[in-house]
């Protein structure tokens, strides 16, 4: 299957991304997908033949990164779906993956449209991952009446390869802003704080991943840290824990960096940047050349909706918040993320 039109946007998160999805889904013609990576995750895209019972089980299966998080109490605001608490508990039932972030998203009544979902993906044949994602996406996309399909994820960057390999048609849109203010919005995010700290486990121990973390490894983490990887712990440790700002910024270099080497290696037709800061500088002029890049139509009506959702007042926080020596420090160790959009924009 080839859908008629398939997106991603891709970027570091606290981009405007979320604002954007919330725009896009006001679109008549826009199948948004919120978070949908971020629910489902790679293990949604294993290799081989997939019966529909196990594709249903990777979108139901709740991510245990975000449980251990609710559970604690570790909240992020795009957990849409704690918000209106349904029949899923983190406590008792768990929250099914595709529930958190998608589903509400798109509907009032996420676990009704869960149960339509399971319905249906029961009994689909064994076939390719990524042959049940396009599935689904047309299931939705029909369910819904659109016409194109647009899949936003923070933190989204790494996943791009691979998205590319599994739907080569696909179109990209890179989503970055700017340097200093995204990583100032990290640092304060409980999702990008939770980050940091996973990313430093994995440096203490030197596994890729967690599965392959052994108990000598857990011991060998300072107690600030090897809490975080049981199902409940302390929030303090996320909430209160002090961040020097630079390693926000040097998370930002390294995901804006990842980007555009991704995108670079695109055919034209196929990708597209988006910087937050020209989308508030000229909303409606931004917007047409997305809507036209996704393949919809413009409308005034959804522009003037749209311009209505976008939040101007978060320019130049870094600027206005930090210290002249803090913005140096910050600045500095964003160099390397702005030195790569300058050479993409030369290309």
């Amino acid at each position: 299957m080839t859908l008629r039109s398939l997106t991603f946007v891709i970027g570091t998160g606290r981009s405007g991304s979320t604002a954007l999805s919330r725009i896009l889904n006001t679109h008549p013609d826009v199948l948004s997908l919120n978070e949908y990576m971020a629910s489902v995750g790679d293990t949604a895209f294993p290799e081989g033949r997939v019966s529909g019972a196990e594709f249903w089980d990777a979108l139901f299966r709740p991510t245990p990164y975000f449980a251990a998080m609710i559970r604690s109490g570790v909240l992020m605001p795009e957990f849409l779906y704690t918000r209106r608490p349904g029949r899923y508990t983190a406590e008792t039932t768990g929250i099914p993956a595709l529930s958190l972030m998608v589903l509400p998203h798109l509907t009032d009544d996420p676990d009704g449209l869960l149960d339509e979902i399971r319905a249906a993906v029961l009994d689909w044949p064994g076939r390719a991952a990524a042959e049940h994602h396009e599935a689904l996406f047309e299931l939705l996309r029909a369910r819904f009446g659109r016409t194109a399909v647009v899949e936003r994820s923070g933190y989204s960057t790494g996943w791009a390869p691979g998205l590319r390999a599994a739907f080569p048609y696909a179109k990209f849109v890179h989503l970055f802003r700017d340097g200093p203010d995204c990583a100032l919005s990290m640092s304060r995010h409980p999702g990008y704080r939770m980050i940091t700290l996973m990313r430093e486990i994995r440096e203490r121990t030197g596994v890729d991943s967690f599965g392959d973390l052994t108990d000598e490894h857990v011991r060998s983490l300072p107690p600030d840290l090897a809490p975080l990887l049981e199902e409940r712990f302390d929030p303090a440790l996320v909430r209160d824990r002090a961040f020097p700002l630079r390693r926000f910024g040097a998370l930002w270099s390294e995901l804006v960096a990842e980007g555009t080497r991704f995108l670079d290696g695109l055919p034209a037709a196929q990708r597209m940047t988006l910087a937050y800061e020209d989308l508030l500088d000229a909303p409606r002029e931004e917007l047409s050349r997305l809507a036209a890049f996704v393949g919809v139509e413009p409308s005034p009506q959804w522009l003037d909706s749209a311009c209505a959702l976008l939040d101007t007042g978060r320019r130049g926080s870094a600027r206005n918040q930090l210290t002249a020596v803090e913005l140096d420090d910050l600045r500095k160790s964003c160099a390397p993320g702005t030195r790569s959009l300058a050479h993409a924009s030369r290309h």
